[in-house]
């Protein structure tokens, strides 16, 4: 085979890994059981496509030539193992009988598979921050590297967080599989908070020199693509459109200089129109069927926003509603913190200053900056300058995240002493 034939054959295997290989990593977990023999035979399938396929010819069905191979060179592996470890052999038989009749399975198998993973990541028994670690690691493909860059901890921590996960996994023996219909809704709120963490790190870092991070805020939408395309719930779908709405507007909430901008103060010319279609549309399948929920909902307030071609032509008397709908669906401080905003700009910040003061009386978020900046930026609207000030001092000393931090180190500067 020519040079230039091999060099294309390679370009094919990478196109292959890039596009498929997530895919074979979760066939090859349910054909073996283990996440670590599944890794590492994924590996060794792809090597062995980059010796053979330039001399061979690349496969009819490349993805089920893999996933074979793959399967092969871990139970070859694990025989190998057996001369040391006399139990492994029996491993080695029995993945041999129980897998060798599901290689060659249909695209839906595949597909199923990988909705298996999603959801073994996801489980309730392990720990949250598990989840998380696990879905990034396993189901998106990242390095630990990244995923421990993204949440600011060492690598060590991070792989010692996926190594307990798979154990805890192994261990308790949690089914690889998509739940029963009857288990399903619980499961699904796990795999969707999941997602939604994600998606919030990377839309609003909980810390550091950026206000943003795109890298995980794509990954959370690519994991939203993936579950809609596998598992087409409606709350699966709202929390799609969600993210969408709200990435639409990622270019336009920092300044060139990385500064934080409102809402009100952003030019929409930048809002990505694309993503706002898709996520429209979405929301009005997601509330056209029976049994959406609070993702729906916060998607509805986020295509209000949306469409108003200017903050001042915003609907608020829309926005309160929902908001208030939100909050039979799920009571909690920050949906009231937000219903309070849109109060504010709906009767005046007066009213909504009644609000905010009454959820901080009762000791709820005190140890939330947006709260405390929300209450700020009433009494500044107010004119009530020394208030405004200790309500300033109060978020700022509260705040992890260097935009926000300048952002309310301006407006303090802006108010007289």
């Amino acid at each position: 085979m020519s040079q230039h034939i091999a060099e294309q054959v390679r370009q094919r295997v990478d196109t292959i890994y890039r596009t498929e290989s997530r895919r074979i990593f979760a066939t090859l977990i349910r054909l073996l059981g283990d996440f670590d023999l599944a890794e590492d035979g994924l590996h060794d399938a792809f090597r062995v496509a980059m010796e053979q396929w330039p001399r061979d010819g690349v496969p009819a069905n490349p993805r089920a030539w893999l996933v074979s191979t793959g399967r092969f060179k871990a139970i070859d592996a694990i025989r190998r193992r057996a001369r040391f470890d006399a139990s492994l052999a029996v491993l080695a038989e029995q993945l041999d009988r129980d897998t060798g009749h599901a290689v060659g399975q249909a695209d839906e198998d595949i597909q199923d598979d990988r909705l298996r993973l999603i959801f073994t990541c996801c489980h309730p028994a392990l720990s949250p921050d598990a989840r998380v670690a696990l879905t990034l690691r396993e189901v998106c493909g990242l390095t630990t590297e990244a995923i421990a860059h993204a949440f600011l901890t060492t690598p060590p921590t991070l792989a010692q967080r996926i190594v307990r996960a798979k154990a805890k996994i192994r261990d308790a023996r949690i089914p690889y599989e998509i739940p029963s219909r009857e288990k399903l809704s619980q499961r699904l709120d796990t795999v969707l908070q999941v997602i939604y963490l994600v998606f919030n790190e990377g839309y609003s870092a909980s810390s550091g020199e950026s206000l943003t991070r795109p890298d995980l805020s794509g990954e959370a939408i690519r994991l939203g693509r993936l579950l809609v395309e596998l598992l087409p719930e409606p709350e699966a779908i709202g929390l799609l459109a969600l993210m969408l709405l709200h990435e639409s507007r990622r270019a336009s909430r920092t300044s060139p200089e990385g500064d934080l901008v409102l809402i009100e103060d952003q030019d929409r010319s930048l809002w990505n129109r694309e993503q706002i279609a898709e996520g429209t549309v979405l929301v009005q399948q997601a509330l056209s069927a029976a049994g959406f929920g609070p993702y729906t909902l916060q998607a509805a307030t986020a295509a209000v926003h949306a469409a108003a071609p200017s903050f001042a032509a915003t609907n608020w008397t829309q926005i309160v509603g929902l908001y208030d709908l939100l909050l039979q669906a799920t009571p909690s401080p920050v949906v009231e913190m937000n219903r309070a905003v849109a109060v504010a700009m709906h009767d005046g910040p007066a009213a909504g200053l009644v609000l905010v003061d009454a959820i901080l009386a009762r000791g709820d978020l005190a140890n939330y900056h947006l709260a405390h900046a929300t209450r700020a930026e009433l009494y500044r609207r107010l004119g009530r300058t020394a208030e405004a000030r200790a309500a300033y001092q109060q978020a700022l000393a509260l705040t992890q995240q260097e935009p926000e931090r300048r952002f309310l180190e301006r407006r303090l500067n802006d108010l007289s002493p």
